[in-house]
C-alpha cells in the first residue's frame, strides 16, 4: 500500500522519513479511521505477517499512543510546533472526527506522535550546508585549526570555517564552542554567532549561541566582544569575566565562575542554587529528546549538584527525586515530569 497518507483532494499528508515506520504510522491511523472495515484488517495482518519487523514497528507506534501520558505530549508537541490549532491538537489524541475530516488533520496526529515515539530531529538544511563541522546532542569534539589553534565543539554544536589568505575566522552556527587560539598578533582570530563578534590575537574561551542570545565567557587572556547589529556597543573582557550580547546591544560585563561556566570540557554539568526549571532545560540541550513538565510549580525550587554528561538521563532522574517529581519515559526517550 502506498503510505504518503494523501487525501482524495490532494493534500499530502505526513511522510516518516524511514519507510518500515511510515508504514507503520499508515496502518495505525488508517485501522482508526475504519475501524470496522474487514477488508482493511485483513490487508493489514497480511502486511503484518509478513515480516517480524513489520510488527515491531507497528507495536511501538501502538505502544506508544496508548500510554497514559501520550495525549498530553501529542497535545503539547503538535501545539508548540504549530500543527493545527489548539482544539485540532486535542482531537489529534481522540480519533473522534467524522471520516470525512480526518484526513485533514492526520498529518498532524502522525507528527505528534512520531515525535512522542521518538523520531530524530535532523538540523537545519542551512546548517547542514554551511558546516564543517557538527556534533549530535550529548557529543562533544575537538578540532584542530589550520592555524594550529584548537576548538571544541559541545552538544549540539556546529561551526563554519573562514581561513582564507590572513582571515582566521570561525563562525558558530548552533551550539557552544571553547576556543583555545594560537598567538598572533598581525592576524586577529575571530569568531562570529548570531549578535556578536568575538576579536582575538592568542586567548582560550567560549562562545554560546542560543535563540535570542550569545553568551561569551574567558577563562584566559583578553578579548573585545562586539555586537553585529551596532559595531560601537563592545565590551573587554578579563579572565573570569563575561558578557552577552542580543538583537538590542551588550550587557554589562560580570563575572563568572570558571569552573561552572567550563565544566563541560570535563564531562560534568554543575549548578548551585538554581531553579530547577532553568536546570532541566540545560540538561535537555545533552539528552536530545523531548522533555514534558506538567508542574510548573516545580521550576522555581533551588536545587545543587554536579553530574557527569554522558548520561543526561540519570541526571534528570536525580533531580526530579529531589524535588518530589516523577518521571515517565515513552517510547523514543520522551519523559514526562509531573
Amino acid at each position: 500500500m502506498g503510505h504518503d497518507l494523501n487525501n482524495s483532494e490532494g493534500e499530502e499528508g505526513y511522510v516518516h522519513p524511514d519507510p518500515l515506520m511510515d508504514a507503520a504510522l499508515s496502518w495505525f491511523f488508517l485501522l482508526q479511521g475504519e475501524p470496522d472495515s474487514h477488508e482493511l484488517r485483513s490487508r493489514f495482518e497480511e502486511w503484518r505477517d509478513a515480516n517480524p519487523a513489520h510488527c515491531r514497528a507497528f507495536d511501538k507506534v501502538a505502544a506508544g499512543w496508548a500510554l497514559p501520558e501520550t495525549d498530553e505530549v501529542a497535545h503539547r508537541i503538535a501545539a508548540a510546533r504549530g500543527f493545527g490549532n489548539a482544539a485540532q491538537a486535542a482531537n489529534v489524541v481522540e480519533f473522534r472526527q467524522p471520516k470525512r475530516r480526518w484526513i485533514r488533520w492526520v498529518g498532524a496526529a502522525a507528527a505528534a506522535i512520531v515525535v512522542a515515539i521518538g523520531v530524530q530531529q535532523y538540523p537545519g538544511l542551512r546548517v547542514q550546508w554551511e558546516a564543517d563541522y557538527v556534533t549530535i546532542a550529548g557529543g562533544r569534539e575537538e578540532v584542530l585549526l589550520p592555524d594550529g589553534s584548537k576548538v571544541t565543539l559541545n552538544t549540539d554544536t556546529a561551526i563554519a570555517l573562514e581561513f582564507e589568505g590572513n582571515r582566521r575566522g570561525v563562525r558558530l552556527l548552533r551550539g557552544e564552542a571553547y576556543f583555545d587560539v594560537v598567538h598572533d598578533v598581525s592576524r586577529p582570530f575571530e569568531v562570529t554567532a548570531a549578535f556578536s563578534e568575538v576579536e582575538v590575537k592568542g586567548t582560550a574561551f567560549s562562545v554560546r549561541r542560543d535563540d535570542n542570545q550569545d553568551s561569551v565567557a574567558l577563562e584566559r587572556g583578553h578579548v573585545e566582544v562586539r555586537n553585529l547589529a551596532d559595531p560601537g556597543k563592545r565590551a573587554d573582557l578579563q579572565p573570569g569575566q563575561a558578557v552577552v550580547a542580543s538583537a538590542t546591544g551588550i550587557s554589562p560585563v560580570h563575572a563568572t565562575d570558571v569552573s561552572v561556566t567550563f565544566a563541560w570540557l570535563k564531562g560534568q554539568i554543575t549548578f548551585e542554587d538554581q531553579p530547577f526549571g532553568a536546570v532541566i532545560h540545560e540538561l535537555a540541550r545533552y539528552y536530545g529528546h523531548t522533555i514534558i513538565r506538567t508542574d510548573d510549580d516545580l521550576d522555581a525550587v533551588k536545587v545543587n549538584g554536579r553530574y557527569r554528561l554522558d548520561n543526561p538521563e540519570r541526571a534528570i532522574r536525580s533531580l526530579a527525586a529531589t524535588v518530589g517529581a516523577t518521571v515517565t519515559r515513552l517510547p523514543g526517550g520522551v519523559l514526562i515530569l509531573r
